[in-house]
């Protein structure tokens, strides 16, 4: 069992820049791998960055690439995301994830994720 709960969220303007966490509990936290995705008022959730638990190999979606950054830190069963030059496009609800599955893949889709975090809020202003 996993418990995921996510920080880091509010609000800032457009090319600013956000570090979102997301603090995991659970012994075994060094071996799934996280995720974040995201979800826009009206839109379906969206995968943002995957980072895998053990080569820690990450995968962006296109429109995020070269912005966000995901890492993870073991020893604080911690995932971050750091979000820069941050768009109005990006405001959205942030969830982090955790997949079990040991499997070579970009981790990119939601049903790969056995525990959620409940969400925080982003907005950006134009």
């Amino acid at each position: 069992q996993v418990q995921l709960e996510e920080s880091g969220g509010g609000l800032v303007q457009a090319g600013g820049s956000l570090k979102l966490s997301c603090a995991a509990s659970g012994r075994t936290f060094s071996t799934y791998a996280m995720g974040w995705f995201r979800q826009a008022p009206g839109k379906e959730r969206e995968f943002v960055a995957s980072i895998r638990w053990r080569n820690y190999i990450t995968n962006y979606a296109d429109s995020v690439k070269g912005r966000f950054a995901i890492s993870r830190d073991t020893a604080k069963n911690t995932v971050y995301l750091q979000m820069n030059n941050l768009k109005p496009e990006d405001t959205a609800v942030y969830s982090c994830a955790a997949s079990a599955l040991h499997f070579n893949t970009n981790y990119d889709h939601q049903q790969m994720y056995h525990y959620w975090g409940q969400g925080t809020q982003v907005t950006v202003s134009s």
